[in-house]
């Protein structure tokens, strides 16, 4: 009976003792578990507004395959030299001068006759909670540039639209209303996008709104609402910015129905923009625009293009000029001012560290605050 219990003790430990004994280590390794693709990422608008501005989108979009090709290559190094150029020839001098002589900004910048000109609009009021820019051209539509059939050709109307900008200062209003229509990235929202973007700023949303008749915004058109679009944004760290842009007839028949001038007038207090604006505030035919400015606005800042100077009540209003005084350009020649002429005469002006309207060689730019 012992002997028996032995027995099966030592085949019941020969079992588990062979059972735990490990199969050989195979001589082939195992295959490495591939790594799965990142998963695709969502195309916001500042992503498109960084790719046509030139610069690199997020990783993992469509947008970042398409800024492989040449064709954006080419447009990225376009921006980068116009814009190095632009900063150290305009931009840096305008808000060195800003912060020393518009010290006291409101915190809304109304620019009207800008067309998509955010660019100066931020150079001149950067803190600007609201920028309400207005011009004759035309909206467009919300970009996206996955769904371009042509890439290289859009990009370069792009370049293009934004020529005389980058180089003078202004934008050629006849010029601007053909090439907005010539290629895919139609309408001013593109430019805007690139203006934003290479200011540093972060679109956080973008959406096309419509003026009713009594300045009321609406997402939804009528038959005659005004167009424009609503973008948010901020600087890194900074809180949210709005812009608005409206396509509007800024003349007296045109305004009187557009609603501009009562959705702007529920901004108490602005300061107003006035570059490159082909001289129409001196017309009677602009006289309801160049009123409101004058009885809303807190401080203006212009050319001679902007409000003439014989409309400026002396008791309501101080002029300071900057710069030199030549005069109107030659298409513009029965606009001279000689009351602003004497002005500059007997002031002695802080010259200009910078180019800016028609004259647009800084020894030869005026400026009035």
């Amino acid at each position: 009976m012992k002997i028996t219990s032995l027995l099966l003790a030592f085949l019941a430990s020969s079992f588990f003792l062979v059972a735990a004994d490990p199969t050989p280590a195979s001589t082939t390794p195992d295959p490495p578990t591939p790594t799965p693709d990142p998963a695709p990422i969502s195309i916001t608008q500042n992503d498109i507004a960084r790719f046509l501005a030139g610069l690199p989108p997020s990783p993992n979009t469509p947008l970042a395959k398409l800024s492989q090709s040449p064709a954006w290559q080419e447009h990225a190094h376009f921006f980068d030299t116009a814009w190095a150029s632009l900063e150290k020839r305009q931009l840096s001098h305008i808000r060195t001068w800003s912060a020393t002589h518009l010290t006291a900004p409101n915190p809304t910048c109304i620019y009207f006759f800008s067309g998509p000109d955010y660019l100066y609009a931020n150079a001149f009021f950067p803190k600007a909670s609201t920028s309400i820019l207005c011009g004759l051209e035309p909206i467009g539509h919300l970009p996206d540039p996955t769904k371009l059939t042509k890439l290289a050709p859009s990009l370069q109307g792009l370049q293009k639209s934004l020529n005389t900008l980058l180089s003078f200062s202004f934008f050629k209003t006849k010029d601007m209303q053909t090439e907005l229509h010539s290629h895919q990235l139609d309408g001013t929202i593109p430019i805007l996008y690139v203006f934003l973007a290479r200011s540093g700023k972060i679109i956080r949303s973008s959406s096309l709104t419509y003026l009713s008749t009594d300045g009321t915004p609406s997402d939804t058109p009528t038959k005659n609402s005004t167009p424009g679009v609503k973008i948010i944004f901020s600087s890194p760290d900074q809180p949210p910015q709005t812009l608005y842009y409206f396509t509007s007839d800024l003349s007296n028949s045109g305004v009187a129905k557009s609603g501009l001038l009562k959705f702007t007038d529920t901004f108490p207090h602005p300061d107003s923009l006035l570059k490159s604006a082909s001289f129409l505030l001196h017309l009677d035919s602009f006289s309801t625009t160049r009123q409101f400015l004058l009885t809303h606005s807190a401080t203006i800042t212009q050319d001679d293009s902007g409000i003439p100077i014989a409309a400026f009540d002396p008791s309501l209003w101080s002029l300071t000029p900057f710069g030199k005084y030549l005069g109107p350009i030659t298409i513009f020649k029965e606009f001279q001012q000689p009351k602003l002429q004497e002005l500059f005469d007997s002031t002695n002006p802080t010259p200009l560290p910078f180019g800016i309207g028609y004259r647009w060689a800084s020894a030869q730019s005026n400026w009035l605050v």
